[in-house]
């Protein structure tokens, strides 16, 4: 368990594990990403995604007390006048959530307000199945591109991975993966557990399938990156929005 490392400050871009140098990820296409949500404490801390005009969905571990959540975002250096801030109203773990394995790893944030949907702030759907190994996702964040180093992009980075099957996962990670959880990224190495903002998106043909959650040896090879599987939240998602 010791190397275990929450994703709350690593990449959508990744590095070779042998040195710092960037070998995948790209910057995302100005405000490609309508979904993608920067939170916001002073400081961007995790990433999240906009699920309905007052809703999003991030992950458990990075909750904190006071939220604001930043929408319509790409360089989150500069005001580029399509910017959302609104704070957060309610910010609601999962109340089976296991900060020792990471099990249930996913929040819900009520916005203050209602958010303004237009080209640059949109809602991605929740899974209507689950996801299937191999499918190709796109992850997203504005964490750290560097494995061994601090290097934090200010434009927002994107990476093309695929589910990994869920028993390849299994052998990777036999005493800390369990149900509520997906792998995605690349077995052999340099992509395998550094993309991504903690709570950010990971979204396979238009539907949000996982939750940035947790890694293990950024870029090891053998060693995948690890999501909260939201397919198996809907009923919860769609419970706590209507209670709250």
């Amino acid at each position: 368990m010791k190397a275990l490392i929450f994703l709350a400050l690593l990449g959508a871009a990744f590095a070779a594990a042998e040195d710092d140098k960037i070998v995948g990820g790209y910057e995302c296409p100005g405000h490609s990403v309508p979904y993608q949500v920067s939170l916001n404490a002073g400081y961007h801390f995790c990433g999240g995604s906009l699920i309905s005009s007052q809703w999003v969905v991030s992950a458990a571990h990075c909750y904190k007390s006071r939220i604001q959540v930043r929408l319509g975002e790409h360089n989150i250096a500069v005001n580029e006048g399509t910017e959302q801030w609104i704070d957060g109203a309610k910010m609601i773990k999962h109340p089976q959530y296991n900060s020792y394995n990471l099990d249930n790893d996913i929040m819900l944030i009520k916005l203050s307000r209602p958010a303004s949907l237009n080209s640059n702030v949109q809602t991605v759907a929740l899974p209507s199945r689950c996801p299937e190994a191999d499918e190709n996702c796109l992850v997203s964040g504005w964490g750290n591109t560097s494995a061994n180093g601090n290097n934090f992009p200010d434009r927002l980075q994107c990476l093309r991975q695929p589910i990994i099957d869920d028993r390849i996962c299994r052998n990777a990670y036999p005493h800390l993966f369990t149900e509520n959880m997906v792998c995605s990224g690349f077995m052999q190495g340099g992509a395998s557990s550094c993309q991504g903002d903690s709570g950010g998106p990971l979204v396979c043909n238009g539907q949000l399938q996982g939750v940035v959650s947790w890694g293990y040896d950024c870029a090891m090879q053998g060693h995948p990156s690890v999501y909260a599987r939201v397919c198996r939240y809907n009923s919860w998602i769609s419970t706590t929005m209507r209670n709250n």
